[in-house]
């Protein structure tokens, strides 16, 4: 008889093979959505103030301090300064778990030009509309909006900091103590006044430091310039033959508004020179010229067949008298300079001390008079000899006519060449001497110190930059520290009226000035007059109303805030900015903290480089390259964002663009589902009571923790090394290779089937508690909120924060337990030849997955000792198959045979693989 079962009794007595299984579960979602939620963490960490918990994890530990270079506090943020902030935060965290004190305070620079010019566009001029002192009130107004704005933007991207306390290089105190260090610096004999020429931008109204000064193409007017011997009998007593014609000695120039003040010829004192004869439309007359350059001259001034009448090297003419081509009553001398060059030109420099730094310099050496016939406008003053209140540019074809005229125009050429512009502007500069205060580089020795330091003290990351800071330091012409501005910390300085001399209470007048703006900020000294200072003095002396080059204010930060505030130390451990600070913040620094304690401010320097786009050009909105930051946010939050900046080479031009921004995407994805898969795995462990020893774990899990702990030594080396693309290198190499690409792979099966509290399901998940624990701690410095988001996910973790936390001690089983680095990888190439074989059985249809097959490997007696390691978990830890079983081979090839099952009947492939 036939007994039909119902569909009714057949569910009641089907098995639910699903509830039978270990499912994995976890709160951390798959899907990110961070430009969302990381925003709400943020408002939670700090009201929670995380911050201050960080610096409570680490009191009295050793300290590392990471000085900030302060932003301008001028505009909204761009990519470049996202990566120079996330570069210090990964910096500051990776230091902390490495058990460092790791403090990190944000400054801003608050003071010059930029912010006065945002304020004369809201509520005008000084002097015109609005007396000074409302317009600082203004400009310090201005500048806290900034701070606010540039803050928020900071504070978004996971930068930790004491955002509610930052250094403002206008907060009344840190403007006293900027007072204090010039005071010191002072003392020191290193400050002195001088005319002396300045790069002077004639829209700022300002001198500049070398710092806001970058070179752009211009087209100028080359000119060749005769300038006529005035006693041929001298001349012919000099070269040592018979001179009557009219005689030239010619220069080059391509400044002609500076003619006006020229002072001296100058010549190379070992550079061959030659007296020429030539036959032109004024008639037979002699030209000096250097004598590699007579040919290319001639050539220019259309003459041809120039007769050599003299040989002679420059120092031979040394004080030779000439007529200047301009101004009848005026004769130059000839003088010896280093800086004169026979590879352009004519081998001879017009020379005008006024207006040009290695002129000021020779004409020191013979006294020459520093004539500045120019005002701050660019407009000839009414004192000028010639073409007052003629505007210099407008004044440089009249210039070329009167040479013309003068029978002294030899040569006019416009050309185009590189040429200094202002930073902010974007217009020509000229060099123009004026009255400035300067910090000398050779009076007492402060160049020759800061090289010195430069060699001996101070690390560099990359290591080129030393050879960068060292080359403009020999270079660099005397700091010209004054500026005639409003808004600034001013140069409290009195000098006598008829001595120029300092007064002689000058270190006592100026604690006083500094503690009157400790009280009142800087209008404690603009708004009194010298009187209330020194008195009855005020008859003598003159107060200088004068202010500081925003780089002084920046550059004693070292002095203002890091000696001052208790949670730092000056020097510091390292100062981090873009590549052109080495001309900036860098130098500053260093310059000033040498002055004043005869030491570096730091000891170690690191730089990175500029944001470009792919094809290497800078990003900017003319240039339609530009990415707005809120547009980067949205696309991949701020972790992402952070990824982006860890996996780039600092060292060089960050190449930025949206397909960048998808691979690093795609970057974070992998981690992230890696770590999801930790987590959800770990679903029911409690790691107190079913953790097992290390050395209790099967082979695999042990394993897969030294290899974890190898990548962890990898890691730390890199943090510690600021190789940040070395970390995230390793992160994914780690998740695609060893985790999804081998063990997360293997022990799924093991994971989802065995009984729940079996040791070999408690073997894996003793090993991925270990690994996600380390996991964490590796990603947090760079993807901070991924990070404590997964944080709070592990098991019986106790602490709240994975920003206190430091580097995991992983677990690794006795050398006794393990199988060999070596041994694992002869393992790992014997399951990839398998899979690739069940992978071609399945492609055939005869295998549906590993675990339909039956594997038997052929080997050698070498092969068979490795493999027999794993003895019976060869086909659950390795393989995953049914069966698999390891027979001899005399062969050395390894032979691989799979009995592959198909249905009820057994197939035999007959399929090899060689390795």
């Amino acid at each position: 008889m036939t007994t039909c079962m119902s569909d009714k009794q057949t569910s009641e007595n089907a098995v639910d093979y699903k509830a039978t299984l270990n499912l994995p579960g976890t709160e951390f979602a798959m899907k990110a959505n961070l430009a969302v939620r990381e925003a709400k963490w943020l408002e939670e960490w700090y009201a929670d103030n995380i911050y201050q918990q960080i610096r409570a994890s680490r009191i009295g530990k050793k300290k590392y301090i990471l000085h900030d270079g302060p932003p301008y506090a001028n505009g909204s943020l761009h990519l470049g300064h996202v990566v120079n902030k996330v570069l210090k935060d990964i910096i500051v965290k990776s230091r902390t778990l490495d058990d460092f004190d790791a403090p990190y305070v944000p400054g801003w620079d608050c003071h010059g030009l930029p912010i006065e010019l945002k304020v004369e566009e809201k509520i005008g001029k000084v002097g015109v509309k609005v007396d000074a002192s409302t317009f600082r009130k203004a400009c310090r107004e201005y500048a806290y909006t900034q701070v606010e704005l540039q803050k928020k933007d900071f504070v978004r991207m996971g930068v930790f900091g004491d955002w509610d306390n930052p250094y403002l290089t206008m907060n009344f105190k840190q403007e006293a103590d900027i007072v204090r260090a010039l005071g010191e610096i002072a003392k020191a004999g290193h400050i002195e006044p001088g005319l002396k020429p300045v790069n002077w931008c004639m829209d700022c109204g300002s001198s500049l430091a070398e710092a806001e000064v970058e070179y752009e193409d211009k087209k100028s007017d080359a000119i060749d310039v005769g300038f006529g011997v005035v006693d041929l009998a001298d001349l012919s007593a000099k070269v040592g033959v018979s001179v009557s014609n009219p005689t030239d000695i010619v220069i080059w120039t391509t400044t002609p508004w500076t003619l006006p003040a020229n002072q001296a010829v100058a010549l190379h004192a070992d550079i061959a020179y030659q007296l020429v004869e030539v036959q032109s439309e004024r008639g037979t007359q002699n030209l000096i010229l250097a004598k590699d350059l007579v040919e290319s001259a001639c050539e220019r001034y259309k003459l041809e067949q120039p007769k050599v009448l003299a040989d002679f090297v420059g120092a031979t003419l040394e004080n030779l008298q000439l007529q200047h081509p301009l101004i009848v009553d005026r004769q130059v001398p000839v003088i010896l300079g280093e800086h004169v060059i026979a590879t352009s030109g004519t081998g001879a420099v017009h020379t005008a001390p006024g207006h040009g730094v290695d002129d000021y310099k020779v004409g020191l050496i013979y006294n020459l008079k520093v004539e500045n016939p120019v005002s701050g406008n660019g407009v000839y003053l009414p004192t000028a000899p010639l073409f007052a209140g003629e505007h210099i540019y407008k004044a440089n074809p009249k210039i070329i006519e009167a040479l013309t005229d003068a029978g002294k125009l030899w040569a006019h050429l416009p050309i185009k060449h590189s040429y200094p512009h202002c930073w902010r502007h974007k217009t020509p500069i000229i060099f123009r001497a004026t009255p400035q205060w300067f910090i000398s580089m050779d009076a007492n020795g402060l160049r020759q110190d800061a090289l010195n330091a430069i060699e001996n003290d101070i690390d560099f990351v990359p290591d080129w930059g030393k050879n960068r800071i060292k080359s403009m330091i020999e270079g660099r012409p005397d700091w010209c520290i004054s500026r005639q501005r409003t808004w600034g910390v001013p140069i409290p300085f009195f000098v006598h009226k008829d001595t120029n001399e300092l007064h002689p209470r000058t270190a006592e007048l100026i604690e006083d000035v500094a503690k009157l703006i400790e009280k009142e900020g800087i209008d404690g000294w603009y708004n009194r007059e010298a009187k209330a200072f020194i008195g009855d003095d005020a008859e003598q002396y003159n107060a200088v109303r004068d202010t500081l080059d925003v780089w002084f204010d920046s550059g004693t930060t070292h002095y203002a805030v890091l000696r001052e505030r208790a949670e730092l130390q000056d020097p510091a451990d390292l100062y981090l900015e873009g590549s052109d600070q080495h001309r900036g913040w860098f130098q500053s620094s260093l310059l000033t903290s040498i002055a004043i304690h005869k030491r570096a401010p730091y000891k170690a320097l690191l730089t990175h480089g500029f944001t470009v786009d792919e094809k290497g050009r800078k990003l900017s909105k003319s240039l339609g390259n530009f990415i707005p930051l809120e547009d980067i946010i949205k696309q991949l939050g701020a972790d992402g964002l952070r990824l982006y900046v860890a996996s780039s080479d600092y060292r060089y031009e960050i190449a930025a663009s949206n397909e960048i921004f998808s691979r690093v995407s795609d970057s974070y994805r992998r981690i992230r589902n890696t770590l999801r898969f930790l987590l959800a795995n770990l679903n029911g462990f409690k790691p107190s009571t079913d953790a097992l020893p290390v050395d209790q774990l099967i082979a695999l899990d042990q394993y897969i923790l030294q290899r974890a702990a190898d990548v962890q030594k990898t890691i730390q080396q890199a943090y510690e090394d600021m190789n940040f693309h070395v970390v995230t290198n390793a992160l994914t190499s780690f998740c695609i290779n060893d985790l999804g690409g081998f063990y997360l792979d293997i022990i799924k099966d093991r994971q989802y089937t065995t009984k729940a509290d079996s040791t070999a399901r408690h073997s894996a998940q003793t090993a991925l508690y270990h690994l996600v624990q380390a996991f964490v701690r590796w990603m947090s410095p760079i993807l901070s909120f991924t990070a404590q988001e997964a944080w709070p996910l592990i098991p019986e973790q106790t602490e709240k924060y994975v920003f206190t936390a430091h580097w995991y001690d992983i677990p690794v089983a006795s050398s006794t337990n393990l199988i060999s680095e070596a041994d694992w990888q002869t393992l790992i190439e014997v399951k990839s030849a398998v899979n690739k074989q069940i992978e071609t059985a399945r492609n055939a249809k005869l295998v549906g997955s590993n675990l339909s097959a039956k594997v038997e490997l052929w080997a050698n007696t070498d092969l068979q000792n490795v493999l027999k390691q794993l003895g019976d978990e060869l086909r659950f830890q390795l393989f995953m198959t049914t069966l698999s079983k390891v027979k001899q081979q005399s062969l050395k090839a390894y032979v691989l045979k799979f009995l592959l099952l198909k249905a009820k009947n057994v197939h035999v492939a007959g399929m090899s693989f060689q390795m």
